[in-house]
């Protein structure tokens, strides 16, 4: 996200504010047969993007195709996402894309890095034209932040359908692509308000077919990021009443579908919050468990989710004085009432704690993969956005002796 300074408004009235969304959102179960009915919006011709193993499996695939041939529309696999997407894959993917785009609506389903993939070659696809792999890996390279030239993403992407068939990382309403590239060792973001999807299908059945290790990363990145945009720096009032309303039902139910991933209750639920987690980080920003999950995606290939399960309680506990009103409240809703604040926010803190330890997710850094010598490189490698909304400031060396404590 670009982050806008809130400023008081010369009147002495409400703050002046910018609030980012997908102007089509739809929500429920079996809503992935509409996708056809909403890219006629804006096409006829359909790039899909997929998760190879997600889109096969998550039960969508006729009813997308059958709605696909209902309305009239072309469709064809252009890319497919194989883990987290990288500089190097999408610079392939821009260079084999059929020349012809006119009326083209590309459609990404999958998990958040395949949301991911298709947000960054929807808006790529309009804005360079490299001859050769190595040329779009440098244009490439020249758009993401603080990589190469600034140069922004100026002209409208091809339109982005986002369907998400996990239930977490909320790409599906964020306006960025966070790409990695290994051999530079850096993950930074593809990012301009013309890439936020057009539109967003959530169909809670979609996830039905998700692992529970897959869960339970994703669930907990969900929480995170729930979480930190609620009491990060940035915080302001439409994205925090939003994640009051979503967390409850987070909260409860992650562990039911860590028991049963076909609880269509919790299903409902927990792809909701994963929205609504998306446009709150989003809109506000997010803090020390994203900003070093990051740093570790690169330097030892940790999952995202489960490196945020490892660091979510121990930036609670760095946050936990400065933040413990907004903690208190978020205990609130879970039915904390009556304790004092530093009380209630202990109590978030302990809550958070079992249900890490339910899913069975890492609390130790050398689980992910981390070697101790690694771990300065690590904390100087921990900054961007997420690290700048975290409520408390760290140093670098502080950064580093908090990371030592949960290697």
């Amino acid at each position: 996200f670009v982050m806008k300074t809130l400023h008081q408004d010369s009147g002495g009235g409400r703050r002046s504010y910018e609030l980012t969304i997908p102007p089509i959102v739809r929500f429920g179960f079996g809503r992935i047969a509409e996708v056809g009915d909403i890219a006629t919006v804006f096409g006829n011709r359909i790039w899909l993007v997929i998760g190879q193993h997600s889109f096969t499996t998550c039960g969508g695939k006729e009813l997308l195709f059958d709605g696909f041939r209902q309305h009239g529309l072309d469709f064809q696999e252009v890319a497919h996402s194989d883990g987290e997407p990288t500089v190097q894959q999408l610079a392939k993917a821009v260079r084999s894309l059929p020349f012809d785009r006119e009326n083209v609506v590309v459609v990404a389903v999958g998990g958040g890095a395949t949301i991911d993939f298709g947000k960054a070659l929807s808006a790529l696809a309009t804005n360079i034209e490299p001859d050769t792999e190595e040329s779009a890996e440098e244009m490439i390279l020249d758009r993401l932040e603080g990589v190469g030239r600034g140069i922004p993403i100026d002209t409208q992407p091809l339109p982005f359908v986002a369907v998400p068939t996990t239930a977490g990382t909320g790409a599906e309403a964020t306006r960025n692509a966070v790409l990695s590239c290994q051999k530079r060792k850096f993950k930074k973001s593809l990012r301009s308000t013309l890439m936020v999807p057009r539109a967003v299908v959530l169909d809670p059945s979609l996830i039905g077919s998700c692992s529970r290790n897959v869960i339970a990363a994703s669930g907990i990145d969900c929480l995170t990021q729930l979480i930190e945009s609620f009491i990060c720096r940035f915080r302001w009032s439409v994205p925090r009443s939003l994640v009051l309303d979503a967390f409850p039902d987070a909260m409860t139910a992650l562990p039911r579908l860590l028991k049963n991933p076909l609880d269509k209750v919790a299903q409902s639920s927990l792809v909701h919050a994963a929205f609504i987690s998306g446009v709150s980080l989003g809109n506000s920003g997010l803090g020390l468990a994203h900003g070093v999950a990051a740093a570790l995606g690169v330097e030892c290939g940790a999952s995202h989710g489960l490196a945020c399960a490892a660091l979510l309680p121990v930036a609670l506990r760095v946050n936990q004085k400065i933040a413990e009103n907004d903690l208190a409240k978020l205990n609130q809703v879970l039915g904390g009432e009556g304790l004092s604040a530093p009380d209630s926010a202990q109590q978030l803190i302990e809550r958070v704690v079992e249900l890490c330890r339910f899913a069975g997710t890492p609390t130790r850094l050398s689980e992910l993969g981390l070697k101790r010598s690694r771990i300065p490189w690590v904390a100087e490698h921990s900054g961007g956005n997420s690290m700048r909304g975290n409520p408390v400031h760290l140093s670098s060396l502080e950064l580093e002796q908090l990371l030592e404590s949960v290697f």
